[in-house]
């Protein structure tokens, strides 16, 4: 961490971030076209603040302003997608303008390949996703027919628990110096982490 701009007490502020997309791969051509997806809402932590924040697509400068001014962003897979994803609402290079520890990135370079994140969460928390993507999109798409609140509040819900699994993965692997996982045989692995 380089940044001077230290949260409360000294301490870094760390900000674990997740977005939920309008639009899926094949809605948009493939992942290539993920600047296409938009965003239906975005959800953040800060251990400077100690709150969460929900942020609908009309904030996403307000976003990029909380993640350019973190001593460190923390996700899963968030370089490669959800960056993709946001880019289109910024005049910078976002990846660039941040200080980034993709939490995929880092189990990917010691295992060989990607792991979900409810594999590890479930394996090493005790505690999975509660829906997937799939799900927020539905809930996405019926809140453009709709208008009705209800599916926006189910998107935000299960977005802010994604980025609450994220901060309890992020720290348990940096409490034990590892993260479990299960394999393809349904064994309980562990996988060596230094963040």
């Amino acid at each position: 961490m380089t940044r001077a701009s230290l949260g409360c007490a000294g301490m870094p502020n760390i900000v674990y971030f997740d977005l939920e997309s309008q639009r899926s791969f094949s809605d948009v051509g493939g992942f290539s076209q993920k600047h296409k997806m938009g965003v239906s809402l975005a959800v953040t932590y800060s251990t400077a603040t100690e709150q969460y924040r929900i942020y609908p697509e009309s904030e996403m400068q307000e976003l990029i302003n909380e993640l350019t001014r973190a001593d460190l962003v923390v996700g899963y897979n968030h370089i490669s997608f959800d960056y993709g994803v946001l880019q289109p609402y910024a005049v910078f290079d976002v990846l660039e303008q941040t200080i980034n520890l993709d939490m995929l990135v880092e189990v990917e370079k010691v295992l060989g390949h990607r792991l979900k994140l409810d594999s590890i969460a479930s394996a090493s928390l005790g505690t999975g996703k509660t829906a997937d993507g799939l799900d927020a999109l539905k809930w996405w798409q019926e809140y453009k027919k709709t208008g009705k609140a209800e599916p926006m509040m189910k998107i935000a819900e299960y977005c802010a628990f994604d980025v609450k699994v994220t901060k309890l993965v992020h720290e348990f692997g940096k409490e034990h110096g590892y993260v479990n996982y299960e394999d393809r045989a349904g064994k309980i692995q562990q996988c060596k982490v230094s963040w």
